[in-house]
């Protein structure tokens, strides 16, 4: 296994990093890396609708996309970021994708004393509060899993920069409660005195003495020329961070297990004519390819039902969710002939 670990805080490299590795991987990887000031948005949100605006633009935070999906974190230099890249087993989803990853960095944090474990699908807790959340992506056989640590972060920057949105628990579902936040460092035992680098160095110690044929090592002048470039070329734009917002004559946005939705469509005589499926939700397969599908097809709860034969939502969205989300892109409550 190749381990990383460097002092790069430029969060549009370390995102940049990240697709680098996942597409050209040969082997197992771990990376350790944390962030300047920044919020990193899901591959699948609407970026303005996640942020508070005012705040992000007075405190001059840049605002990413990563690869993977899920929701909205603030990222800072007290918060760690891990990441695994690894083959996919057959079959595998996101949920065994979540436990087999986070498994190791459980381990490491108990063996400091803290008592940690896996809460829901993606979020670690210790005492009931949240310090971890975590978000997958595909790429041919390899698996990415990159997770949160917020060890001594700034809670109240991360509430400012995230904007509420109290829509996001109405709809079909109910209300879910917030999860609380809390920083690991309050949770050291006494007389364990660790800051966020010693912490990080525990965590690199301790994984890679555990895996056999470990090699630890920085990005080589080559592979940093070529992960700037698409830094530059990618992750550094306002294309691939806000894009462009979607023109459409319909939209809704509702709340399921598996995540908040929102669809914008234009429907032009009847027909959809373009369709944006964005959220928190998690997937393995880009959605693109549903709203790809849907293009062309009459805005009728049967046939929007009928263009989604053949997909399995759950690679898209995490669960099989045909009936709700038919009943979305249709307008209607109700499923009908």
């Amino acid at each position: 296994m190749l381990c990383y670990s460097d002092a790069n805080t430029d969060p549009y490299f370390n995102l940049a990093a990240e697709e680098f590795l996942l597409t050209n991987a040969a082997g197992p990887i771990f990376r350790l890396w944390r962030n300047s000031p920044s919020v990193i948005i899901g591959r699948n949100q609407n970026a303005m609708a996640e942020i508070n605006t005012d705040y992000v633009k007075e405190h001059k935070i840049p605002v990413i996309r990563r690869l993977t999906g899920g929701g909205a974190v603030f990222h800072d230099l007290g918060n760690i970021n891990f990441t695994f890249i690894d083959r996919r087993t057959d079959a595998e989803d996101t949920a065994e994708m979540f436990r087999r990853f986070t498994a190791p960095i459980i381990e490491a944090i108990r063996s400091l004393g803290i008592n940690a474990s896996l809460e829901g699908r993606n979020d670690l807790t210790v005492d009931g509060r949240k310090f971890s959340g975590n978000a997958v992506c595909i790429h041919g056989k390899n698996v990415l899993q990159h997770g949160t640590i917020l060890f001594s972060s700034s809670l109240g920057s991360l509430s400012a920069a995230l904007r509420s949105r109290p829509e996001k628990f109405t709809g079909k579902s109910v209300r879910s409660n917030a999860a609380r936040v809390t920083n690991l460092e309050r949770h050291l035992p006494e007389g364990l005195d660790m800051d966020v680098t010693g912490f990080m160095e525990y965590i690199l110690d301790f994984i890679s003495e555990r895996t056999a044929g470990t090699e630890c090592r920085e990005f080589s002048p080559e592979e940093k020329k070529a992960i700037r470039l698409l830094s530059d070329n990618k992750y550094s734009t306002d294309e691939w961070n806000y894009g462009r917002s979607p023109a459409y004559g319909y939209s809704s946005s509702f709340r399921l297990p598996c995540g908040f939705f929102e669809i914008y469509m234009d429907v032009k005589q009847g027909r959809i004519t373009s369709c944006r499926i964005m959220g928190d939700y998690f997937f393995i397969s880009p959605v693109e390819e549903i709203c790809r599908a849907l293009t062309g097809v009459r805005h009728e709860y049967g046939d929007i039902a009928c263009a989604l034969e053949g997909f399995s939502l759950k690679d898209y969205f995490g669960e099989d969710i045909k009936e709700e989300l038919v009943s979305a892109l249709a307008g209607t409550d109700k499923a009908q002939a």
